[in-house]
């Protein structure tokens, strides 16, 4: 096949040929995707050593010296991987991020084996395809193709392949390398996930670059009391009291409010959409309550976006068939906008709650971070290659509902942008569920958008 074949893989694209990876550099990136997709790296099942190990290995085939290659964790099975690629020291370092866990699959409720890689009918399946292999597999296989090609970046690039971003905890990488080994990760700014290409029918909408997230805090909800025998029953039954309470919390709704970056995805979206809702839009990017309102009712994300939001996860409760309960308990997972207190919404969620029998307990340690500045340098580097790839497409600031590895970052006084070029149907996002994809074509024009994102960035002027 011809480049100016493989050129016409990336429908509607006007990017140079030349800049497309080659036959054997997609087949590289596919071979390193594959293979890392069926390590078994779950959060909680799994290891991440093993793929940290993989990479290793492909790194030093390729040429680079075991000096510059860090294996190491919290915990043997929960290795990170970290690999330099010098270049002349002009600059801070790049750090490139991706993580290498994934949240736990079941071949049960799959209609297909999860740790099998499978290519059908133009998608990639497998757990961590979307998130967040996808990712790792191209920083591995363009580092190795600037190797190939002689690169001389203007700045060390530094891939950090990291453990336990699905949930944090103990073993978390980003954390740990931050404070263990800040050296090896120490960086002018980090490109991660969180941000992504949304695609709607078909048809590109916007490349988001994630500049802020929300930070998650969860709550644990206990109902206790003496139980007794189930023939005897009493009013004050500790799962009765928690079910209602948990009724009060389904029908509440923290306020909306808006900050710098959401203000700015509304008025790009303004000039998006079309009809009423971009006039609601418009009217969102000013404050008004109103359309706010009408955006929120919209989508799900949009009313994650525009307010914190608290939601029960789990359930436990009672300790026999024929015993009334002692315990009855729930975890509430909070994603809570990086302006709102921690103590002002547990303060919310007792007053929801309304029930002093409802004990509130915060589970672990929270951590957040401020949002990124708009720096103009990467902006324009990604505004400008996504339209030579993709003509007329808008690049938006967003602000994640989610939460990623940059939350560690941004706090240790890294400015972390999630950025990826791989482009996802809006109605159809499929991490952490059933049946996780990613697109053929859309993983090897997201490896080309990074690969181009990375040169730019590092590139003597």
């Amino acid at each position: 096949m011809r480049r100016s074949l493989l050129l016409a893989l990336f429908t509607g694209s006007c990017f140079a040929a030349d800049n497309l990876p080659s036959l054997a550099e997609r087949a590289s990136a596919r071979e390193i995707f594959k293979q890392i997709i069926e390590i078994k790296s779950g959060f909680n099942t799994g290891a991440t050593t093993p793929v940290a190990e993989a990479l290793a290995e492909r790194l030093k085939a390729a040429g680079f010296p075991a000096a510059d290659i860090f294996i190491g964790g919290a915990a043997p099975h929960k290795a990170n991987l970290v690999v330099r690629y010098h270049g002349s020291g002009a600059l801070k370092p790049l750090l490139l991020l991706a993580h290498s866990d994934v949240v736990e699959a079941k071949r049960e409720d799959w209609s297909l084996d999860p740790f099998v890689f499978t290519e059908r009918d133009g998608y990639f399946y497998g757990r961590g395809t979307s998130d967040d292999k996808a990712q790792a597999a191209a920083w591995i296989a363009n580092l190795i193709r600037y190797k190939t090609e002689g690169f001389k970046p203007n700045r060390d690039l530094i891939v950090a392949i990291t453990a336990d971003e699905e949930g944090g905890g103990p073993y978390n990488g980003v954390a740990w390398l931050i404070k263990n080994h800040r050296d090896l990760i120490d960086a002018d700014l980090c490109l991660n996930e969180g941000g992504w290409g949304e695609m709607s029918n078909g048809k590109r909408i916007s490349n988001d670059v994630q500049v802020s997230e929300k930070y998650v805090a969860n709550f644990r909800l206990e109902v206790r009391n003496k139980g007794g025998h189930s023939s005897m029953p009493v009013p004050d039954n500790a799962i009765y009291r928690l079910a209602g309470a948990l009724e009060r919390l389904s029908h509440f709704s923290f306020p909306i409010k808006t900050n710098d970056v959401t203000r700015a995805y509304a008025e790009k979206m303004a000039k998006i959409q079309t009809g009423s809702l971009a006039d609601d839009f418009r009217k969102a990017a000013t404050g008004d309550a109103e359309a706010l309102q009408r955006v929120a009712s919209a989508s799900p994300a949009w009313n994650a976006t525009l307010r914190t939001t608290c939601v029960a996860t789990q359930l436990e409760g009672g300790h026999a068939m024929n015993a009334l309960p002692q315990l009855a308990a729930a975890t509430v997972n909070c994603r809570i906008l990086p302006d709102d207190k921690l103590e002002d919404i547990q303060a919310a969620l007792e007053n929801v709650l309304a029930d002093k029998e409802v004990k509130i307990k915060l589970l672990g340690e929270v951590k957040h971070g401020p949002a990124s500045p708009l720096r103009a340098d990467l902006m324009s580097a990604i505004s400008r290659i996504t339209d030579s790839m993709w003509p007329a497409v808008p690049v938006l600031p967003i602000m994640v509902p989610g939460a990623t590895d940059g939350l560690y970052l941004r706090a240790a006084g890294i400015p972390t942008y999630g950025v990826q070029g791989f482009f996802m149907e809006r109605d159809d996002m499929r991490m952490h569920g059933r049946d996780e994809r990613m697109s053929v074509d859309g993983f090897y024009e997201g490896q080309t958008f990074l690969y181009e994102l990375v040169k730019a960035l590092s590139s003597s002027q």
